[in-house]
């Protein structure tokens, strides 16, 4: 239950509320703009560098085999959310900067981290989630900002020359050096675990006082209600509902067994904030990333807490079939 509980109210975000807060009272002003960019593009660079060290290629290689798994996860994550993203963003309930936001998270690639963790309290294949979630984030650094650009044109998303080249030796290069380096320093990346963790944490947590000091600036607090904030959240919870009840509907059309269904579930339904974030930084206007990321923090914490209890379920269930097993074969 303890794990559990972690899992569905993560520590992170208090540390992401608080990084708000600090930008909201003491934005960055002058010289220190210049400062924080600096900062920030070393951190996003370190971030993905680490990101792609821990990335195993040996545990890629073990689940690499259930191809109907993989694509499906692709299909949800990268065709079908983007789906529900147009159809949500065509009732045109939230503020045009924060649809585009919200259009922009359903674009972005699953997380690893919380994806196998899950998948592992639920006892589903935890080798093809570990597959599925590294491939699906490891492709959206390139292919996230392609549909950005060809479904966001209109709010002023385009994948131009800089934002290409910015991706490509931001993000692309550290994380391919990462893991090619891994063999060197992919001990030290196991053994301190924790570091690399506030590390990583410790970037997104810059980016985000980065981009939401640009915004307070410009004058954010000013063009949010409440009211614009509890709409939001509606609507990144029907997003969640949506494609949870997509992704069980895939996996029964597909006939996949009970613990590959689990890694379609948890896999293809989230959202990767250490992606998002650096990647909203690059494709949306200075003034506008802070609004552009608020939904895709919002719906960071409710998919870990809805996760949470679904991957609680899971495990009851499985824990009874497997009683109800040992009852059968004692007979």
């Amino acid at each position: 239950m303890s794990r559990l509980l972690k899992a569905a109210v993560d520590p992170f975000l208090f540390a992401l509320i608080a990084t708000v807060v600090l930008a909201t009272l003491l934005p960055a002003h002058g010289t220190g703009v210049r400062l924080f960019d600096i900062l920030t593009d070393a951190a996003i660079t370190l971030l993905f560098f680490l990101q792609g060290a821990k990335l195993s290629r040996q545990a890629l290689l073990s689940g690499a085999g259930a191809w109907k798994l993989h694509g499906a996860v692709l299909t949800s994550t990268f065709l079908i959310f983007p789906l529900l993203g147009l159809g949500i963003g065509r009732l045109h309930l939230l503020d045009p900067t924060m649809a585009a936001g919200f259009l922009f998270l359903t674009l972005l690639p699953s997380t690893v981290q919380s994806s196998i963790a899950f998948t592992s309290i639920a006892r589903g294949n935890i080798a093809a989630a570990v597959c599925s979630a590294s491939f699906s984030n490891l492709l959206g650094i390139a292919l996230t900002p392609l549909l950005a650009s060809l479904l966001m044109s209109a709010s002023g998303v385009i994948l131009s020359w800089g934002s290409a080249r910015t991706i490509l030796f931001q993000l692309l290069l550290p994380f391919a050096a990462g893991h090619l380096l891994r063999p060197l320093i992919g001990d030290w990346v196991t053994a301190h675990k924790r570091l690399v963790s506030v590390s990583d944490r410790g970037s997104i947590l810059l980016v985000v006082y980065t981009a939401f000091s640009a915004a307070v600036v410009e004058g954010l607090w000013h063009r949010v209600a409440p009211a614009e904030l509890l709409v939001l959240t509606v609507c990144c919870i029907g997003l969640l509902a949506a494609i949870l009840t997509a992704t069980w509907l895939l996996g029964r059309l597909l006939k996949l067994d009970r613990t590959d269904a689990i890694v379609l579930q948890f896999c293809g339904s989230k959202k990767s904030l250490v992606s998002g974030v650096p990647l909203a930084g690059i494709l949306f206007p200075v003034s506008q990333v802070g609004l552009a990321v608020l939904p895709l923090m919002l719906f960071h914490q409710i998919q870990l807490f809805a996760c949470a209890i679904l991957a609680r379920h899971y495990a009851s269930h499985t824990a009874e079939e497997d009683e109800t097993d040992r009852q059968l074969a004692g007979a």
